[in-house]
């Protein structure tokens, strides 16, 4: 995997302000929120997209996302909120290190905005996908 900015902050040479620590999973506050709040949390190990961690890293940042769900509304008083992570540019990934945001949506006009263009499924394709998708699943 290439440096990223993610590596450098977590190596101290970039400073941030660090909300969360331990040994496999780092979260930070953005330096462009969306609202206030708007914090980062990464995983330590190098990887790009979340397919590409290791099962233990993984797990640390299931681990710990909800805990950092849970410290963000009570610091923030809001309720509300989205936790987003993009894989590959064409999900809109900026930096390529596995990166979940936690967004607080305080109200309509801040946060995260989401255009959601829904199509109708084919019923047909969706029997052979989700076979298809259940058999890469069990093969791990």
């Amino acid at each position: 995997m290439s440096e990223t900015i993610f590596s450098k902050i977590l190596r101290g040479e970039i400073p941030c302000h660090k909300v969360y620590e331990d040994e496999l999973v780092f979260a930070f506050l953005d330096i462009g929120p969306l609202s206030r709040g708007h914090t980062l949390v990464i995983p330590k190990e190098p990887a790009a997209t979340v397919d590409a961690l290791s099962d233990d890293s993984a797990a640390a940042i299931g681990r710990v996302l909800p805990r950092l769900c849970r410290a963000v509304k009570a610091a923030t008083g809001t309720e509300q909120y989205n936790v987003l992570v993009n894989n590959g540019p064409l999900a809109h990934q900026a930096v390529f290190h596995v990166h979940f945001h936690i967004i607080p949506k305080p109200d309509e006009s801040a946060g995260l905005g989401v255009d959601w263009p829904t199509k109708p499924i084919d019923h047909a394709d969706a029997k052979q996908l989700a076979a298809a998708i259940a058999a890469h699943a069990q093969a791990g």
